[in-house]
């Protein structure tokens, strides 16, 4: 996690408490004047669009006040939905037993695309199963990664 994303998180998460919500993950996508920080917030019993305005009310005061991101960007709550993104060893944990679609920073093992079912986690490696083998991919590694809806 980038030292900017770690700030966010920590001004962010006590916001997300105080409301009921899980701060589930940051997403800063820099695109020139047209870049995005995604807030992803989720609750027990999920959360609703006026939760997501709630909570995009009460982040972009405090990142006014902070100024931690120099420049224009669009801010945006959302739910982390079906296709979830998991961003910490926890995520990996409480979704052992999915199908999830990871791509790393660097190649591993020859590649950086993978898709397979998620195994648990050893330490600080993520365990996933591809075609009945095992990768332990190191969550540094792990650029991003996001469940596979399963319908029946």
């Amino acid at each position: 996690m980038s030292a900017k994303l770690k700030r966010l998180q920590e001004m962010l998460e006590p916001i997300a408490q105080s409301m009921d919500f899980e701060l589930w993950g940051i997403e800063y996508l820099s695109q020139g004047k047209d870049s995005i920080l995604r807030i992803y917030i989720d609750g027990e019993n999920g959360v609703s669009v006026d939760d997501c305005a709630q909570m995009s009310h009460q982040a972009s005061g405090i990142l006014d006040v902070e100024d931690t991101i120099a420049g224009h960007y669009a801010l945006e709550v959302s739910s982390p939905g079906m296709d979830r993104l998991l961003f910490k060893l926890e995520h990996y944990v409480a979704f052992t037993g999915s199908v999830v679609k990871i791509k790393l920073r660097m190649p591993f093992d020859g590649r950086r695309n993978f898709k397979g079912l998620l195994k648990g986690v050893e330490g600080d490696e993520v365990v996933l199963e591809v075609d009945n083998e095992e990768y332990l991919l190191p969550i540094d590694y792990i650029d991003k990664a996001q469940i596979e809806p399963q319908f029946k």
